[in-house]
């Protein structure tokens, strides 16, 4: 395999123009709707480093890449070297010879950058602590599904101030819907992502108000209390949370025709009320089989050349 291949990465959703990330939206929606019957990455092979455990990311892009005509190769810290101490640049170096694209979900943002700087190879942000932007691309198909054209809608993020959050605020001033961040004191989402969004112009509030932040919005959304590696922080992060549940009552201020969305794992009981989770104004399994369309168009466009109007 040459070293030397030209590639683009997903890290972030900025990695993509406004006009390709609604052509990868669109592309993503043919394939939910099996319009899309290309095996663009026949011959092809995605490898998968996981330094966190997951259901969703393995799941879907293990049946994704094998439904695009490749495969995926799973590969936990007890697989790779890096989990013994060898460096990212040799690993990325190394699997460049070996597979067409590289995912990977894991602590540190930094790590996923140093992967992509020294791959010759497209790396794909799974998860990192700062950011993730499948999940939230999935989110924003979902809306598109059951709402119609994000521009012009409003979201509601209530609880932490973590890498959904930030992803989130990333993809309001990307798209053009509106943004309010309903988060306790001590948990604001990262001031480079809000940074950055004021400087575009978006929409984006931070507020402390959680029914503030619902009141009429087309979109309410939410996450653990405590995400992985952050058991330690359970109580005091339950405490500090504590207003900061959906339940019925705070889903009856956003308007009549609004989604609840979830990235999953949930705990009900916490973050949200099983009667919201489990309601009828949750999408949460559309959601979650979303991940799979738009991981599915991401390999497409970043590995297996399927054009995005302006993409290249």
């Amino acid at each position: 395999m040459h070293p030397e291949r030209p590639h683009r990465d997903f890290l972030n959703i900025a990695d993509f123009s406004t006009d390709e990330t609604f052509a990868l939206l669109a592309l993503a929606e043919r394939m939910r709707t099996g319009a899309y019957t290309a095996r663009p990455l026949a011959g092809k092979a995605l490898a998968m480093i996981f330094m966190k455990s997951s259901t969703r990311t393995r799941m879907s892009f293990e049946v994704g890449a094998n439904q695009l005509g490749g495969t995926a190769h799973f590969l936990s810290p007890r697989d790779v070297q890096l989990g013994r101490g060898e460096p990212i640049p040799d690993t990325a170096r190394v699997l460049s010879r070996y597979v067409h694209g590289i995912m990977i979900r894991t602590f540190a943002h930094q790590d996923a950058q140093d992967l992509a700087t020294y791959a010759h190879i497209p790396v794909i942000n799974g998860l990192t602590d700062l950011s993730h932007p499948c999940q939230v691309l999935a989110d924003v198909l979902t809306m598109q599904q059951h709402l119609g054209d994000v521009r012009g809608k409003s979201v509601a993020w209530i609880g932490d101030g973590n890498n959904m959050a930030n992803s989130w605020i990333e993809a309001a001033a990307h798209l053009g819907f509106s943004l309010r961040l309903a988060c306790p004191e001590g948990y604001d989402p990262d001031d480079h992502f809000l940074a950055a969004a004021r400087a575009r112009g978006a929409d984006v509030r931070l507020l402390r108000d959680p029914r503030e932040a619902v009141d009429g919005v087309d979109v309410v959304t939410t996450d653990v209390w405590a995400s992985m590696g952050q058991e330690e922080e359970q109580a005091r992060r339950a405490l500090a949370f504590a207003l900061y549940q959906v339940d019925a009552e705070l889903m009856a201020r956003a308007a009549r025709h609004a989604i609840f969305l979830h990235c999953l794992p949930a705990h009900r009981g916490e973050e949200v009320t099983a009667e919201v989770i489990d309601g009828p104004q949750s999408v949460v399994w559309d959601e979650a089989e979303n991940r799979l369309h738009i991981q599915k168009a991401i390999m497409a466009a970043l590995m297996g050349n399927e054009p995005l109007h302006t993409m290249g």
